[in-house]
């Protein structure tokens, strides 16, 4: 039984892709790059997410695109945070059943601070590690900080580097596939679970 949950946010809780989408979009047509379709999106973003940048951007830096991601983010334009449908009463429910659940993500905290308080989960997240690129490091802080056992962890997340990272430091993994990495993916990067919805997850989680 897993009593240690840790949460990616974006593609995990915040239902974000079509957000992503359109910041590249936007991103693409600033540095006069060709545009891509949703699908080429879907099936070709990785992380750490510099990785997917410097393959359709190349020597674009980190710093060049954070700033010009807040700068999007901020955009009137800029589709809603949201979270993903039944998630919020999920993570609600761990609380009460007494898990320890922390938060790993590469969100700057421009923009999750405010959706933390806009979902309604304040003071439910036991730790938090937030706007970090390369999360594995961060993975290893937040084990060692609470005493948790590896046995007793699971990280969930969307894309290839949370189930890397989990592999690297022995602990479980769930990929989520409502996230920004495409089915097939997530597979290939071999989770130790695959869920589609959030009564699968919630099986897993509170069996």
């Amino acid at each position: 039984m897993f009593k240690n949950v840790i949460f990616d946010w974006s593609g995990v809780i915040k239902d974000s892709v079509e957000g992503q989408y359109w910041v590249i979009s936007k991103m693409f047509q600033k540095f006069g790059v060709a545009p891509i379709s949703y699908e080429e999106f879907k099936n070709n973003w990785v992380q750490p997410y510099m990785l997917f940048y410097e393959k359709y951007t190349p020597g674009i830096t980190s710093e060049v695109q954070r700033n010009y991601y807040l700068e999007l983010t901020a955009d009137k334009d800029y589709p809603k945070a949201k979270d993903y449908p039944g998630i919020i009463d999920l993570i609600k429910k761990l609380r009460e059943n007494g898990k320890f659940l922390a938060i790993l993500s590469s969100d700057p905290p421009e923009t999750i601070l405010p959706e933390i308080k806009k979902f309604s989960v304040e003071n439910i997240f036991n730790d938090m590690i937030i706007d970090v690129h390369d999360k594995t490091d961060s993975m290893k802080k937040i084990m060692e900080k609470n005493n948790l056992n590896s046995e007793e962890t699971v990280l969930i997340g969307d894309s290839n580097h949370e189930m890397e990272i989990a592999q690297s430091i022995g602990i479980k993994s769930i990929a989520v596939i409502w996230g920004f990495c495409a089915e097939e993916t997530l597979k290939a990067a071999k989770p130790d679970y695959l869920v589609h919805n959030i009564k699968e997850l919630e099986k897993i989680l509170l069996k």
